[in-house]
């Protein structure tokens, strides 16, 4: 396998952080990384983390998927512009109301998790065509596929994520290109973390005294025990990334978590999209006590269960 060139967004922390290191530090060194961020100043743990392969099988750069001229002299700067695989993993988060939130707020997210990925694939796109190979890895969400109670507009940025890679999956099979979407549930990052602590900051005096309640004694009270039950470490996320990229059939989907897959199951099992809302309704409103008891036996399948997964056949036997 020929070292393959890989551009990923995001790597300043979590994720993004975690799949940099990973692929930089592979035994075989199959991949060149350049990991981008839009702060630089925010590189320190990235170089802590990279060790001996910073300078060899790692690059840091600049890249703002906000703004077109940031991408397009990150890509300019990458030997012939050519990029192998992108994993598009930069992205933004936001909980609360939404009578509590600016529609300034709301662009910003849309902004960064859904036009970013746009502008990098406007750039990237065109010779991946020309060339009739590479991978676009978009780290995604469940919430692309099953929106939660207070995450309206991030789920909304992941939805349209969702929509319009399925739209692009289908010209990207005839230049022989793939596109996975990879879809952690809760994952226990900084990143979460950031957004958790925005959310206790939330100026609620906009809405009503039940939707403050909600958010405040049910959504805010729950979150801690939620990301203990279900929550992957940015680790975990990383070795499924590179279990996809070094797939020979890699899947248009995958989710990462296995706990959450029954949650999402429940999508796909009525036509009409009632059971999935009606089921997290009771979970939040009518069953506190099967709630809490059903994480706490989540907790217990996640100490049995086993950390491997398999995606079929790989390259060189990885």
């Amino acid at each position: 396998m020929a070292q393959k060139t890989v551009l990923i967004t995001g790597c300043s922390s979590g994720i993004g952080l975690a799949i940099a290191s990973k692929l930089a530090n592979d035994d075989k060194k199959r991949f060149m990384v350049y990991a981008t961020m839009r702060n630089l100043d925010k590189r320190r743990d990235l170089v802590d983390t990279a060790g001996s392969s910073l300078g060899k099988t790692l690059e840091i750069k600049q890249l703002d998927v906000c703004c077109e001229k940031s991408i397009r002299d990150c890509i300019s700067s990458i030997p012939n512009r050519k990029v192998d695989i992108l994993v598009s993993n930069a992205g933004m988060g936001m909980i609360g109301p939404i009578e509590c939130q600016s529609l300034e707020e709301m662009k910003n997210v849309m902004d960064t998790n859904f036009f970013g990925l746009v502008r990098l694939l406007k750039e990237i796109l065109p010779d991946m065509k020309k060339r009739k190979k590479g991978h676009i890895v978009v780290i995604s969400s469940v919430m692309g596929i099953q929106g939660i109670l207070f995450n309206d507009i991030y789920a909304a940025s992941k939805f349209a994520v969702e929509g319009f890679c399925e739209s692009l999956a289908i010209q990207a099979i005839k230049f022989k290109l793939n596109i996975t979407l990879i879809e952690p549930g809760p994952v226990i990052t900084e990143f979460e973390k950031k957004v958790y602590e925005e959310g206790l900051k939330v100026d609620l005096s906009a809405a009503d005294q039940e939707t403050r309640d909600m958010f405040t004694n049910i959504y805010l009270r729950n979150y801690k025990d939620i990301f203990v039950s279900l929550g992957q470490s940015a680790d975990d996320v990383a070795e499924h990334t590179k279990k996809i990229i070094t797939s020979d059939n890699p899947p248009f989907r995958h989710q990462t978590n296995t706990l959450y897959t029954p949650m999402t199951t429940l999508k796909y099992a009525d036509p009409n999209g009632d059971l999935p809302i009606d089921t997290f309704y009771k979970m939040v409103f009518h069953h506190d006590k099967v709630f809490h008891a059903s994480l706490n036996f989540i907790k217990l399948l996640r100490w049995r269960s086993k950390k491997s997964f398999n995606l079929g056949k790989t390259n060189n036997k990885e």
